[in-house]
């Protein structure tokens, strides 16, 4: 089906997988313009930078969170390469997938791309896709002493913490909601709540559920009862232990390690490449076993534990979450990796869903990491210029209203971008918008230049 705005253009065809989806590594993005190469994978985070918050915390005003996201390791050879070849003959074995392909307003050029679901443009209908958390019990043997506020660099000493969500944390925590795989299972990434943005109610459904709704809103018109991009049957598996290496971890376990204002401790940071090593090395090939494959959603459910490339540099901290791929011989395995914040090192409002909302939303709409659009920049986590379609990573630290749930808990939820921010012209986003709290009225503008 062929759609025309006042500017932009869609074109959509209803797939699971063809050789439209494609894409070249970021880098090599500045063009724009549609590639036709493999894309090596990289780790796009929820960055938010620990030194800064603290800093503008301490004076008392508003986290300021510029910062591009975390890559995965440079070495080519340990790259992982996935090609539009090898996705298309994977095609029935991964999750529900649609193409999209656009000419952009912003550049001119013809960009296509891949998301999940069905295809809202001409044939929405309810995708549903399973989905099991896997708690992480990290035990890290290393405690923080000091820190340089030159380089970043921590010095520790030996110790041991422990960082387990499926345990009560009467310290940052409060009863009966204390227990952070509960709070998770019980929150609106995974249970329906009513959501209303602006004056336009799309329905009781799953936050995620909701912002797609919202994202397609009048493409969609009538047929917006029969659109829906849900995460389920949602199962909880047995919590994984982490031992993790003495210099891979690193536990903060004193409240005023930055001065004030105090955190709720502890507060843990691990090597993010040895993190995603690991859990593409040992945890997946292992979860298959318990119906994790291809067709399913992991999502690795970390508590008071961030990321950093290496743990001991706050310089380059902190990735509280990421979504990623892999796989062998075909790395058609999507996950997500989020925190689950109670310590408040980064301000009232990077807390409890907020990462999984993130890292989710961006899942269903560039679950390969490799939809590329014309180069945006200059807001939310990019002070730079980036050019995929991570719709979480222009609002970074910007939340809609707070949901509380039946359980009592308010969860924060990030606000997130809508296609049509990226790609430019009229919205088709719900009230005429371009996020779905109204932050953004107007598209993403001239793209930016690579320096």
């Amino acid at each position: 089906m062929k759609r025309t705005g006042t500017a932009l253009q869609v074109i959509a065809a209803a797939a699971f997988l063809s050789a439209a989806m494609c894409g070249e590594a970021l880098a090599q993005s500045a063009t724009g313009q549609a590639s036709s190469t493999a894309y090596a994978k990289g780790l796009s985070s929820t960055f938010v930078s620990l030194l800064e918050a603290h800093k503008a915390l301490a004076g008392g005003g508003s986290i300021s969170i510029k910062r591009s996201t975390i890559r995965g390791s440079p070495d080519a050879a340990a790259a992982e390469v996935i090609s539009a070849a090898e996705l298309a003959a994977a095609a029935g074995s991964t999750l529900p997938l649609w193409t999209f392909s656009v000419r952009s307003p912003r550049d001119g050029h013809h960009h296509e791309g891949v998301m999940v679901g069905t295809n809202p443009f001409s044939s929405p209908g309810t995708s549903t896709i399973p989905t099991q958390i896997i708690p992480l019990i990290f035990r890290v043997h290393s405690v923080a002493v000091s820190f340089d506020p030159t380089t970043g660099i921590i010095t520790t000493r030996p110790g041991h913490a422990t960082f387990d969500p499926t345990v009560a944390d009467d310290n940052c925590l409060s009863e009966p909601n204390n227990v952070p795989v509960t709070l998770m299972n019980q929150s609106p990434i995974f249970q329906p709540a009513s959501f209303t943005f602006g004056s336009t109610s799309v329905g009781t459904t799953q936050y995620i559920d909701a912002f797609q709704r919202a994202n397609f809103y009048s493409a969609l018109g009538s047929a917006i009862d029969s659109y829906h991009v849900l995460l389920g049957p949602v199962q909880t598996l047995e919590p994984v232990e982490i031992d993790v290496p003495a210099n891979e971890a690193l536990a903060i376990t004193d409240p005023n390690f930055f001065g004030p204002p105090a955190f709720c401790p502890a507060f843990g940071i691990v090597d993010i490449n040895w993190l995603d090593y690991y859990l593409n090395d040992r945890l997946l090939p292992q979860l298959a076993g318990q119906g994790v494959g291809p067709t399913t959603l992991p999502v690795f459910l970390m508590y008071n534990m961030v990321g950093a490339a290496p743990a001991n540099n706050l310089a380059n901290c902190c990735a509280l979450g990421y979504h990623s791929f892999g796989g062998f011989p075909t790395p058609t395995q999507t996950y997500a990796v989020a925190d689950f914040d109670s310590t408040q090192a980064f301000g009232p409002t990077v807390t409890n869903t907020d990462v999984i909302s993130h890292e989710v939303g961006e899942w269903v709409n560039d679950p390969f990491g490799n939809n590329l659009l014309p180069p945006w920049g200059g807001t939310g986590q990019v002070p730079g210029c980036q050019a995929n379609l991570e719709v979480g990573d222009p609002l970074t630290g910007t939340n809609v209203p707070s949901v509380t749930m039946p359980n009592g808990f308010a969860y924060n939820l990030q606000e997130l971008a809508f296609f049509s921010w990226f790609f430019g012209g009229t919205s088709i986003g719900v009230n005429g918008w371009y996020s779905n709290n109204g932050t953004f009225m107007t598209d993403a503008g001239r793209p930016c230049s690579y320096q």
